[in-house]
């Protein structure tokens, strides 16, 4: 809308373009695309406005879909530490500032238009299996307060009449306990961990992880010995009730059990318990508390020897019941177990003294670890590795069965990551990449790590988006501290359409065959996609999608 002192200027988007608010719009227009039924499609729409500040910008949605159009602003969070200085070129900005991440719910205040900035309202369409095919229209207005139209917008969502597949990969994100971290929530919402408030939390926490994908949990049995200072300890978030009688012990899983079900009603499928042994060496155990003479105390940790008697006596005691409580619930399919995050070649003997420990009571479970040194599976010490994505050659080499892959921080040069200042595309691509390698599983160590590094203290994670300086914005956290739950991030969707990718690959798969859509995927490159060479365009990525869709459709 224009206007003798204003202009209101707006730009229908991809999901997989970010608006930074203090540089021009160079993306293209994005009008049409094409869904699945059961699959849950977003993109956005870019607005700028020319003149002074002007508040209470409604946003009206007009569309004909069975469930309503979710609408957020996606919001600015500020990054000091962008990227390692040794950084790659596919990055989309270096310098510090503020950077796109957040969806925050828009209230009956509405939205702001700032002065000659660029900012973005992002649109979730969940299509249902009852959307009738075809294209739908869906118009956005934006008006003013005083119900004004100020610009309107119209995109044209295709729906394919197939429905889109389970998701059959595996993929974890530590909660500390993306890993989910339960901790984090304890400390930053402060109550009392295993307080109502607490498994209320846990529980909203948990449907957001699953609702975007993320169908595994790590399971904190005992604290998880995971990013923490030698020396130092987190709050403690122990599922496993421990008495201690002499060198007896007796164990309580009704925490745990209330934590299964928890996550078993929002569609957690898989559960990861939590690492037996200190991180980066496996020297020592995590922390453990015990009931003592009526009074709780620390038993085990820092100034325990991995592989001690103490420790041992301990272990052999409490995995034989843990394994009979497993078979009791019927869950001999569900779970994983862990021995040391991220062992190298260094740690070697001491993670082989461990991991022979656990075997002799799970030797019928699978055991998996992060791990980069291929002389870890060579030698038999883990028969599950899980290879970061930029060391993954070997294993896929020498075709190691039922691979799964993970990145971190240390993953910034070639592949693909999650960083604020990484273009989407370079997020979303791994869902091809996982489809080409046949991965069956993916694992992330920060959902909700609001810690500086080695958890030595809380942050604020709308203010401190890098671990207080220490991982680069976008690794520690996918989700933000809501009043009411979580608060999404743009990068959570975009991953979680990496992971649709990968269901209607499969789909189409069951149809033309795996050839044959490596071919699709594939024919127009000078290079075959690998996790370091691989397109990093959005057109293409979305044309690829948009292939895939009609592929599909040749066959209804």
């Amino acid at each position: 809308m224009n206007g003798s002192d204003f202009i209101f200027e707006t730009r229908c988007l991809s999901s997989l373009e970010k608006v930074f608010a203090d540089e021009e719009l160079t993306h293209p227009s994005f009008t049409r695309a094409t869904s699945l039924q059961n699959e849950v499609f977003s993109y956005q729409v870019a607005y700028r406005y020319k003149g002074e500040p002007i508040k209470n910008i409604s946003v009206e949605v007009q569309a004909d879909f069975q469930s309503p159009v979710q609408v957020r602003m996606v919001g600015l969070v500020p990054s000091e530490y962008p990227s390692f200085h040794d950084h790659d070129d596919q990055v989309l900005r270096t310098a510090p500032g503020l950077y796109p991440d957040p969806l925050y719910p828009i209230g009956e205040e509405g939205i702001i238009g700032y002065p000659n900035q660029w900012r973005s309202v992002w649109f979730t369409v969940p299509i249902d299996k009852k959307d009738q095919p075809g294209v739908h229209e869906i118009a956005i207005v934006f008006k003013n307060e005083n119900g004004d139209k100020l610009a309107e917008e119209q995109f044209q969502l295709e729906v394919i009449p197939v429905e889109l597949p389970e998701q059959e990969l595996i993929h974890t994100e530590w909660f500390h306990t993306d890993w989910f971290h339960t901790d984090c929530l304890a400390v930053h919402y402060d109550v009392d961990v295993f307080s109502e408030a607490y498994w209320e939390l846990v529980d909203q926490y948990v449907k957001t992880a699953a609702d975007h994908g993320i169908n595994m949990i790590l399971t904190p049995l005992f604290t998880p010995p995971l990013d923490t200072e030698v020396g130092g300890e987190r709050p403690t978030v122990q599922l496993i009730g421990v008495e201690k009688h002499g060198d007896d012990y007796c164990f309580s899983f009704d925490k745990l059990t209330r934590w299964i079900e928890i996550c078993s009603k929002r569609g957690i499928q898989y559960f990861e318990f939590s690492h037996f042994f200190t991180q980066w060496g496996a020297y020592h155990a995590p922390k453990i508390v015990a009931v003592i003479d009526g009074q709780e105390q620390s038993i085990f940790g820092w100034d325990t020897d991995a592989t001690g008697e103490d420790y041992k006596m301990f272990l052999s005691q409490f995995l034989p019941q843990f394994v009979k409580y497993i078979k009791n619930y019927h869950l001999e399919k569900q779970v994983y177990f862990h021995i040391s995050d991220e062992p190298n070649t260094e740690h070697l003997e001491s993670y082989m003294r461990a991991s022979a420990l656990i075997f002799t009571h799970l030797a019928e479970f699978p055991i998996i670890d992060a791990l980069s040194d291929y002389e870890f599976y060579k030698k038999g010490l883990v028969k599950q590795p899980i290879p970061a994505t930029d060391h993954i050659g070997p294993f896929l080499e020498t075709q190691v069965q039922n691979l799964w892959t993970y990145y971190c921080n240390a993953q910034y040069k070639e592949v693909s990551n999650r960083f604020f200042n990484f273009p989407s595309v370079r997020t979303r691509i791994l869902g091809l990449q996982l489809y080409k390698h046949d991965i069956k599983g993916f694992l992330h160590w920060g959902y909700n790590f609001w810690f500086s590094q080695y958890s030595r203290k809380p942050v604020d994670p709308f203010k401190n988006t890098d671990a207080d300086i220490s991982f680069p914005s976008g690794d520690a956290f996918l989700v933000y501290p809501g009043e009411e739950g979580a608060i999404e991030s743009l990068r959570l969707e975009v991953f979680f359409d990496a992971l649709q990718d990968v269901r209607a690959l499969k789909l189409l798969e069951g149809l033309i065959g795996r050839d044959e859509v490596i071919a699709l995927l594939e024919n127009q490159l000078e290079h075959p996609i690998t996790f370091k060479q691989y397109p990093c365009h959005s057109e293409w990525l979305l044309s690829i999608r948009d292939q895939i869709n009609r592929k599909i459709a040749e066959f209804i």
